[in-house]
């Protein structure tokens, strides 16, 4: 059974109560196929298979969660009060039996084998923020950064909007408009400090 170090320190830093499910759930998971690997992902343990996501388990302070990657692999009574497909798992008895859990296992480990690809919620489009006045009065008068404001994607739109609108004065929202106009002229998003050059 192929281990990552970083998994047994994420198992020996949870609650107590949390260990041996984590743990159990861990062994079940490895019995399943020899070629499920371990990593971390999002900061919690995955579990993989010929390097696709197959499975998770995370702790909290009073619950743990557990849930396949793939949308096919349901447990027939399937929670939605936490993540996962489990809900929240305070005790093994929270827990279909090891029999059950073998079988959704083996299910998962199937489709990945079949090439069965899990499908990702679509997305629902965020409602878009309200240009403030003056912001767009200051962007019509700049053609470049007007130009440039057309051309840029929803999200940093968004990212602009937010940060003028939550101005708390006039003093600081004119400020932050006269910094985005000359950021957007030159072509430069919202975070563009921290963008991967």
């Amino acid at each position: 059974m192929p281990v990552d170090p970083r998994i047994d320190a994420y198992i020996a830093r949870q609650a107590d109560f949390a260990r041996p499910i984590l743990s159990h759930l861990r062994d079940l998971i490895h019995a399943a196929s020899p070629d499920i690997d371990e990593a971390v992902k999002w900061g919690m343990p995955f579990f993989t298979y010929r390097d696709r996501n197959l499975c998770h388990i995370a702790g909290f302070k009073r619950h743990v969660a557990f849930g396949f990657w793939h949308d096919k692999v349901e447990s027939g009574e399937a929670r939605s009060e936490a993540m996962g497909q489990f809900g929240r798992i305070e005790s093994r008895d929270d827990l279909p039996n090891d029999a059950e859990i073998a079988v959704l296992l083996k299910k998962a480990v199937a489709l990945i084998d079949a090439g069965d690809e899990a499908r990702r919620g679509a997305k629902t489009p965020r409602a878009p923020l309200p240009l403030h006045p003056a912001f767009a009065a200051a962007l019509d008068a700049n053609p470049a950064a007007a130009a440039n404001w057309a051309d840029f994607p929803p999200g940093k739109v968004r990212d602009y909007c937010e940060w003028i609108n939550d101005a708390r004065t006039d003093a600081t929202r004119d400020r932050r408009i006269a910094q985005a106009v000359e950021w957007i002229a030159a072509g430069k998003g919202r975070n563009w400090k921290y963008e991967k050059r």
